[in-house]
């Protein structure tokens, strides 16, 4: 896989208006305006959201001019785009300090000596009253009202904001006083990207791409987020980071060697051939730990973390041989080892896809284990089926 295709490739989900048009651009040899916005709303950043800076760093590779955005403006009204409620408006001090120890962190990740770091404020504050509005003729009420949590804050009767209207707009103004060819952002900010799209072709008849790159579940398999608690964080410490490595659901391991690290496309296919194959998660966990580890910090603490890992929790994991009757279902059997050792706790765990059987995620409640299984409940208990 040449740069090119890794770049619109690898942990994309959409290009838009598509992939072959961009690969045509790319391909031009012409140097491309691309940008990353980033609202300092929390003081730390996780590995989901490296995923988006991992590929500006590709974009940088590449040759292209690179801009990371600092929404300090925008912060000021708050994206509710993946969220059921408005943000909290938070002060213009409080965004100065969460965006203190940003730059620092996302370093791991983006060479900042080949890219422009500009704040949305530059520009944003200086819209009169008339310009906001000649910017709001572009758009639809109705295009915002249709986005899925949006109307499911107003068919529950929940409040929207009027100032959350204009979110979207003061992005697509981001993007048009940037010039932008390639905006890059996950799923949750496709709307707000497109908004970019509209004033560029509207404004400066040009047209210009999104690029939605995937997102990372959580430790507990839901999408990553500082709100749930199921983050990896790039400020966790080596052995922090990779006993949460750990912990994840092993239908997780490919989707994060794609998307959390910088491993090759060969290690790549050989991770996903291995696990076809049916090798116990545990090893490959202990690969993507180490990766992930040595690309943040370096190969030594990498080494130091594993060994502690090994010795403080491998060696005390909870096993045991358990006896399943005649068509028991797994829900019965795993009811002693679940949360509140109930019934209701067990189809939980299940359908938060915390319990694997044989190195495979099941949700089927009904599954009926068989001598021989080996089961995973949560992180850290493991059963297996004798006679």
């Amino acid at each position: 896989m040449d740069k090119i295709e890794k770049v619109i490739t690898r942990g994309v989900t959409n290009i838009i208006p598509g992939k072959k048009e961009l690969e045509k651009l790319l391909g031009s040899g012409k140097k491309l305006n691309v940008y990353l916005g980033i609202d300092p709303t929390a003081t730390r950043i996780h590995i989901g959201h490296g995923v988006p800076l991992r590929k500006l760093q590709e974009f940088v590779e590449l040759g292209h001019n690179i801009t990371f955005l600092i929404g300090d403006f925008t912060a000021l009204i708050g994206d509710s785009s993946d969220k059921e409620s408005e943000r909290p408006i938070l002060t213009y001090e409080q965004i100065q300090e969460n965006f203190k120890t940003y730059k620092e962190q996302a370093s791991k990740i983006l060479d900042f000596s080949k890219v422009k770091v500009r704040y949305n404020s530059e520009w944003l504050k200086k819209l009169g009253f008339s310009d906001v509005v000649k910017l709001c003729q572009r758009f639809s009420v109705g295009d915002f009202v249709s986005r899925e949590l949006i109307r499911k804050r107003l068919d529950s009767g929940t409040k929207v904001g009027l100032h959350e209207f204009l979110y979207p707009v003061m992005q697509g103004y981001d993007s048009y006083f940037l010039d932008t060819d390639i905006q890059i952002g996950g799923a949750d900010q496709t709307f707000n990207m497109q908004a970019g799209r509209i004033l560029q072709k509207d404004l400066r008849d040009k047209d210009s791409f999104v690029i939605v790159t995937g997102y990372l579940e959580g430790t507990d398999g839901r999408k990553m987020s500082k709100s749930w608690g199921n983050a990896i964080w790039i400020s966790d410490s080596p052995d922090e980071m990779f006993g949460k490595v750990m912990s994840l659901h092993d239908n997780l391991i490919l989707q994060y060697f794609i998307n959390a690290t910088n491993s090759s496309d060969e290690k790549i296919k050989e991770i996903e051939k291995r696990l076809k194959s049916g090798e116990n998660p545990l090893n490959l966990k202990k690969e993507l730990g180490f990766a992930l580890v040595s690309e943040f910090y370096d190969k030594k603490q990498a080494e130091r973390a594993q060994e502690t890992f090994t010795k403080t929790f491998q060696k005390k994991a909870p096993e045991f041989n358990i006896k399943v009757s005649a068509g028991e279902t797994l829900v019965k059997t795993i009811v002693p080892f679940a949360t509140r050792e109930s019934v209701s706790s067990a189809k939980e765990l299940i359908k938060q896809n915390a319990v694997d059987v044989n190195g495979k995620t099941v949700t089927d409640t009904n599954y009926k284990p068989k001598v021989g299984d080996e089961i995973k409940v949560g992180g850290r208990t493991f059963l297996k089926v004798i006679k």
